[in-house]
């Protein structure tokens, strides 16, 4: 389908990009925060079984996993105020204007991997955007099933913050395990400056950490779709999906097509 967003660019909702990663029972699941692997395992009970392999007349299947430690999730203030505020409140619209960077992370002389403000302003251009979407330099493959337990996976300064303050950004995605250091005794400081919590928690606006964008697609600004699963949880699995800007060539001037 074709959606335009004026007279002069649209978007093909059939193109879609996903940046997220799949929930899958298996070793090559990313996980973070020292969780286990992912489990799916059919409900057996008074005789039934959840498995059409095993006999049973349909899957039927108890899923246990951590929103935050295995894959692409999306993350309002409640994970860090004394009020669990689910994520599914935080969420009111779905499109908004998007911009994607790729950075390469600037290496402290204690070995910490760290992504500044300075290193984003340089690369953004005077658009308007609501989110923006961090690619790490490099950018291997191995994200996508890695184990970050304990590795020290790259950060964000909190000065990147007042930049996102600056621009009025609601949504901040990155494609490592948080946008604080690993540990950092429980500090947490670009949680707390991003939501202003305690002080003033902004409660539409989102982390989303965990998704996986891949190589061929160019830096600039996009459309994005954040899909977000209706959890009263501070954070539920996501699917954050983004769209090209293509500008208007010869289709008929409509909102749908």
């Amino acid at each position: 389908m074709i959606f335009y967003l004026d007279p002069q660019q649209f978007i093909n909702t059939s193109a879609a990009i996903d940046l997220s990663l799949p929930l899958s029972a298996t070793p090559e699941n990313p996980r973070a925060w020292y969780v286990d692997a992912p489990r799916m395992e059919p409900v057996r009970a008074n005789g039934f079984v959840g498995s059409v392999a095993e006999g049973g007349a349909v899957n039927f299947r108890d899923i246990y996993f951590n929103p935050h430690g295995h894959g692409t999730h999306t993350e309002a203030h409640g994970h860090i105020s004394q009020e669990i505020y689910p994520v599914n409140r935080a969420i009111q619209q779905y499109f908004y204007r998007a911009t994607l960077l790729s950075v390469t992370p600037r290496v402290l002389t204690n070995g910490d991997h760290v992504v500044f403000a300075d290193q984003l302003e340089s690369l953004l251009s005077n658009s308007y955007t609501e989110a923006i979407i961090i690619r790490t330099l490099p950018n291997h493959l191995e994200k996508k099933s890695a184990n970050y337990s304990g590795t020290n996976p790259t950060y964000f300064d909190v000065g990147v913050v007042d930049l996102l303050d600056q621009l009025e950004v609601k949504h901040f995605l990155v494609d490592t395990p948080s946008v604080d250091r690993e540990e950092d005794a429980g500090v947490l400081a670009f949680h707390h400056a991003f939501w202003k919590v305690p002080e003033a928690p902004i409660g539409d606006r989102t982390i989303t950490e965990l998704v996986f964008v891949p190589n061929e697609v160019q830096d600039g600004s996009y459309i994005l779709e954040l899909q977000v699963a209706n959890f009263s949880n501070d954070a539920a699995p996501s699917r954050p999906l983004l769209y090209a800007i293509n500008e208007k060539k010869g289709l008929k001037n409509q909102p749908f097509s």
